[in-house]
């Protein structure tokens, strides 16, 4: 008997109930992969303000620094350990495209999730597959950001949508395939994919991301962080926007469009699983779909020739140590005359 399809709403609201109720979990995964690029983002910014600022007295006191290759040489030496760490959670982050995706199955059957990192080797034992797909998902993506491939790109995203899954789930095929593979399955379900892209969209980069943007205004958190980085808004020049007939900018507004961005950025990367769980009950659900296509073979109700021969044999001879040699030559030879 077969299993009923689930609906495109079904699903959505299935994924939502699958992150919610692990949600604690999710937030303590991907609390490195997310806070360490930002971490390691602050470092290289805050280490590259101060060496600037204390330039003249580093050159006064240091002349050798006073040569542009020296000076390039040390900014890249002082930004290492940011950018360590940043590469870091980048990698993890990466690798969480597909572990959310292995721990489905653990979710379905027990409500929970475990062993993080048994799912991680997803990524870790395919790496060199892993890191060919994510490049030539960066080459499409670069050639989708020319304005007149926007709609072609856009379109051509909707069938992509599913390869992570596909690499998780079918381990067996190349990155080529996995692209093959994911627009095989959303063929002929384009509407449904738009459909859950839009929904999925707006709940995780749009919903919930405003609503912890809301809540660090009324809380003050967003204006006592503009002016953290403040200092670095004022390096930015100024732009004359009267000009254009435009409310002036200031230093602090530049500061909170800023703070605004890395909240919104924050909040996104923390529900990738979110996504991750969507597209995998998506992708399970339209293979079961392509599995039920298949033709059956019919199950024979008559038994072969030699099947009849091997009972009746196993009978008359069950208690006999030696069987006849030539009784399942005698079988095979009846089972090529049918």
């Amino acid at each position: 008997m077969t299993k009923k399809s689930k609906t495109t709403f079904g699903i959505f609201a299935e994924s939502i109930g699958l992150y919610f109720s692990n949600f604690d979990k999710f937030l303590k995964y991907m609390t490195f992969p997310v806070l360490g690029q930002i971490l390691g983002l602050g470092i290289v910014l805050v280490f590259l303000y101060f060496f600037t600022e204390n330039m003249p007295k580093f050159i006064e006191k240091y002349p050798n620094l006073n040569d542009i290759n020296t000076l390039i040489i040390f900014s890249i030496i002082i930004t290492l350990p940011g950018l360590a760490i940043f590469c870091k959670a980048f990698w993890e982050y990466l690798k969480a495209y597909v572990a959310v995706n292995s721990m489905l199955d653990n979710m379905l059957k027990s409500g929970k999730v475990y062993d993080f990192k048994a799912h991680s080797q997803v990524a870790e034992k395919r790496v060199f597959q892993f890191i060919g797909l994510w490049f030539i998902l960066g080459i499409f993506g670069l050639l989708a950001a020319f304005p007149l491939l926007w709609v072609i790109g856009g379109i051509v995203a909707v069938y992509l949508v599913l390869v992570f899954q596909v690499f998780t789930f079918e381990p067996k095929l190349s990155p080529i395939g996995c692209i093959k593979r994911s627009f095989n399955l959303i063929k002929g379900h384009f509407g449904s994919t738009f459909v859950l892209l839009i929904l999925n969209g707006i709940l995780t980069c749009f919903l919930i991301p405003q609503i912890f943007v809301k809540l660090s205004e009324l809380s003050g958190f967003a204006n006592w962080l503009s002016g953290v980085f403040l200092p670095i808004a004022n390096l930015i020049p100024d732009i004359n926007l009267q000009d254009y007939g435009l409310k002036p900018i200031t230093s602090f507004d530049i500061s909170k469009i800023i703070v605004e961005s890395i909240i919104l950025q924050i909040i996104i990367q923390y529900t990738l699983p979110q996504r991750s769980i969507l597209w995998s009950l998506w992708y399970k659900e339209q293979s079961k779909k392509g599995e039920s296509n298949i033709p059956q073979t019919k199950k024979r109700n008559s038994k072969r020739p030699s099947e009849k021969l091997m009972e009746e044999t196993n009978k008359k001879y069950s208690k006999k140590k030696k069987i006849d040699k030539n009784i399942l030559r005698r079988a095979m030879e009846k089972d090529d005359e049918e």
